[in-house]
């Protein structure tokens, strides 16, 4: 058997998609979908190729217009489903016929959808902290930077974050006022969505300037998403489509899961299991790294 353990770029439907790919050739293939929208799979890959290689080909992508992948233009059709159609061809391109999916927060959006669209190619589903419903994560979110800032002794925003929370206001307005206000807690805001810090990601594979440069290409994926408004409507429904055998984690600390999107997902799903890591926020990958991977072979294997 070939080991692979590399970084390659891929023309997919017109675009340079940035491509890591860890493992034995002949191994079972899984694909990682990041969060974010625009996170990457710097992250994941730093914490989890290692891990999972024995057992998968694992498969992870900067999607379409993230991080090191091809900047998307003004001009250019973006839409959740172009980055789906971007896993469909690529699947193509590297003679694949069935994969498993690994996706975490946003990346457990896309994932349902494209299990919904292209059941045949896919074979299980990891759902790792997913949302499913911008408006729930959101309110979940806001909940949980009010209690923190009400620990932190700052009333006012705390109270702010519960108002907003309760509000009728939209799941875009929502999360757009969460990312706005975030930064009031300053170096605090990280407990919102992390619980255990005790591993690090090490950045220094890339200069400060290619970071930047990165952020700035992912912003403009992220902007158009946000533009686009399609990530505001919740799949929720989906949810009883999926056929699959599908294993969801959780952080027990994790906001953007939220209690009734879980709850939805264990009623609603055919073939269901729901596994909470209890020293993780929304994580697990590297906040419990090794539990996370042990979770993931067992399931998939």
């Amino acid at each position: 058997m070939t080991t692979i353990s590399n970084e390659n770029y891929f023309k997919v439907r017109g675009k340079d998609l940035y491509v890591e790919i860890h493992g034995n050739a002949d191994a079972f293939p899984l694909l990682y979908l990041h969060g974010g929208p625009g996170e990457s799979c710097y992250e994941f890959c730093y914490h989890q190729a290692e891990r999972l290689k024995e057992d998968f080909r694992l498969i992870a992508i900067d999607q379409r217009g993230v991080c090191r992948s091809e900047m998307i233009n003004e001009n250019e059709h973006f839409s959740i489903d172009e980055i789906i159609m971007d896993c469909e061809e690529l699947r193509g391109k590297l003679g694949i016929d069935q994969w498993a999916l690994l996706g975490h927060s946003f990346g457990g959006y896309i994932a349902l959808k494209y299990a919904t669209m292209f059941p045949d190619s896919i074979t299980r589903i990891v759902f790792e902290c997913p949302t499913f419903d911008f408006g729930l994560s959101s309110r979940s979110l806001l909940r949980k930077m009010g209690e923190i800032s009400k620990e932190e002794k700052m009333e006012e925003l705390a109270e702010k974050c519960f108002m907003l929370a309760g509000s009728a206001s939209t799941a875009k307005e929502l999360m757009l006022k969460f990312i706005e206000i975030r930064p009031e807690l300053g170096e605090k805001g990280m407990k919102v969505h992390v619980h255990n810090f005790s591993h690090k990601t090490d950045y220094s594979r890339y200069t400060d300037e290619e970071w930047q440069q990165f952020f700035e290409r992912s912003n403009v994926h992220v902007n158009r998403l946000i533009g686009g408004g399609e990530m505001f409507e919740s799949i929720l429904l989906m949810l009883k489509k999926l056929k699959h055998p599908s294993l969801l984690i959780r952080g027990q600390y994790d906001p953007v899961m939220s209690k009734e999107q879980m709850v939805k997902f264990q009623e609603d799903v055919a073939v269901a299991s729901v596994i909470t890591l209890s020293n993780s926020g929304h994580f697990p990958h590297s906040e419990e790294p090794d539990n996370f991977a042990k979770l993931v072979v067992d399931f998939l294997n």
